[in-house]
């Protein structure tokens, strides 16, 4: 595969790339935002990750082939979280328990106490909402297709999108499938069809986006497994937290023996989702200043860590699928091909969940910290790469982002729109055949089969840290 742009080009097009480039489609009022939404976990807004979003431009300089090469992007495979939603009906019924808690037995208080107490949050998250994409949510996905758009303009451009060259995929979930559709109106209305009806193309795929769920090993040692989850257990009966809903109980005045800690988590996410989701400081977010809101991401941090992360290798290893059919499509992207063969797709577009996306990262080794997270460690975490606040927030995206280069094909790693580097790779745009050789064991190994089938006693947790 021949480089594709001249030496001029390759100065143009980074003269160019220190442009700003403006959006269309974010002129919506900015709500006061507490400072506490860094600490959201997955719960989290894209903005407080991406700033950009609410600055209306998009940084063209991310995009990094090593200077004095010619290089031009000629794939992009972007794995992607949907956009923001409504909670899911566990966390429904916790709202809704949480507002009668404080109706009927709460302190008649005044100001934002009040709020809290007139207001029936029963019909402000009815449970027919569990878990439905909310319109924030389709815009996070309209936006985050201007943004890629103008990052790879000959990419997702609209001869690609008219003639159905981009791959489009999704979980089956209503959020997800809402999410994928929402990315194609944000290319419709780059490349001006704002107001021709939709035909979308997207295609339902589990195996790939909901991997977890089909992996027995995964399911048997980690998702039904209740040793699994014991750090997460301990520190939601932990001194940090039984502090907290001590003052939390009080601040409300309510019976210390009602408040559990999943209804003070409750009230907490009712901050993040006002934000998220109705774009309001809520009078929930009073109730915690930020060293409370750092607890309660953590605790969220350990339970995405051991369900989710490096905390069991089987979590990992169950989005072997998802990571072979990664590479598959980058190789086929990469190989020098005859006059005679089509091109291959220019993109790829997976939409699935933040349980999709954690294991791929664990699986390339990403923001894996020298020590796990544990219970009685969390005074020494503060400084931890893992923070799902900033990883997995809603609309999350990873972008392998593969270049035709002179010496070769080259691939850049992006999380969330801000370059990352491979584990043990020093350059941000390696030749992918680097690439592949550091992930060789997993190219040639993580059979999904013999991970997720294998015998029931080699199936468990990890049990060493």
């Amino acid at each position: 595969m021949g480089p594709l742009l001249t030496a001029s080009c390759g100065l143009l097009l980074a003269a160019l790339s220190l442009v700003p480039t403006r959006l269309s489609d974010s002129s919506s009022p900015v709500p006061n935002v507490p400072n506490i939404a860094a600490y959201f976990g997955t719960k989290s807004r894209y903005e407080e990750v991406n700033p950009n979003l609410l600055r209306d431009f998009v940084n063209q300089t991310v995009l990094r082939p090593p200077p004095g090469e010619s290089c031009s992007p000629v794939h992009v495979t972007a794995v992607i979280r949907h956009g923001t939603r409504y909670p899911t009906l566990k966390n429904i019924r916790r709202i809704h328990n949480l507002s009668a808690l404080v109706r009927t037995e709460g302190s008649d208080g005044s100001g934002w106490l009040r709020d809290l107490r007139r207001t029936r949050w029963e019909d402000v998250y009815p449970e027919h909402m569990d878990g439905q994409l909310a319109e924030k949510g389709r815009k996070d996905l309209r936006l985050l297709a201007l943004r890629l758009s103008s990052l790879f303009p000959s990419l997702l451009s609209e001869e690609n999108m008219r003639t159905r060259r981009l791959r489009l995929l999704s979980s089956s979930k209503p959020r997800c499938v809402g999410s994928v559709e929402a990315f194609q109106d944000g290319l419709l209305q780059l490349h001006g069809r704002r107001h021709v009806p939709p035909e979308y193309v997207q295609q339902v795929d589990d195996g790939l986006m909901r991997f977890f769920e089909r992996c027995r090993g995964y399911v048997d040692g980690v998702e039904k497994n209740r040793t699994a989850l014991i750090e997460v257990v301990k520190f939601k009966h932990g001194d940090e937290m039984e502090a907290l809903r001590r003052r939390t109980a009080e601040i409300l005045g309510v019976p210390l023996h009602r408040l559990t800690p999943d209804l003070v988590e409750a009230a907490f996410f009712l901050c993040s989702y006002e934000l998220s989701i109705r774009s309001v400081l809520s009078p929930w977010c009073f109730l915690f200043d930020e060293s409370d809101a750092k607890v309660l991401e953590y605790k969220s941090d350990l339970k995405q860590f051991w369900k989710r992360f490096h905390g069991h290798r089987i979590n990992s290893m169950s989005s072997c699928p998802l990571f072979h059919h990664v590479f598959r499509t980058l190789d086929k992207a990469g190989r020098p091909r005859r006059a005679t063969e089509a091109a291959p797709e220019p993109a790829s577009i997976l939409v699935g969940h933040a349980e999709t996306l954690l294991p791929l990262l664990s699986l390339l080794g990403l923001y894996k910290d020298p020590t796990p997270p544990t219970a009685s460690n969390y005074q020494s975490q503060h400084g931890r790469s893992f923070r799902s606040s900033r990883i997995v927030p809603y609309a999350a995206n990873l972008l392998f982002v593969l270049y035709d280069c002179q010496r070769g094909p080259r691939l850049q790693l992006l999380m969330n729109e801000t370059p990352v580097r491979f584990p043990d790779l020093p350059d941000d745009t390696p030749l992918y055949r680097d690439v592949r050789a550091a992930y060789r064991h997993l190219l040639d190994g993580c059979d999904f089969h013999r991970e997720c089938e294998g015998r029931a006693e080699g199936r468990g947790p990890n049990t060493e840290l």
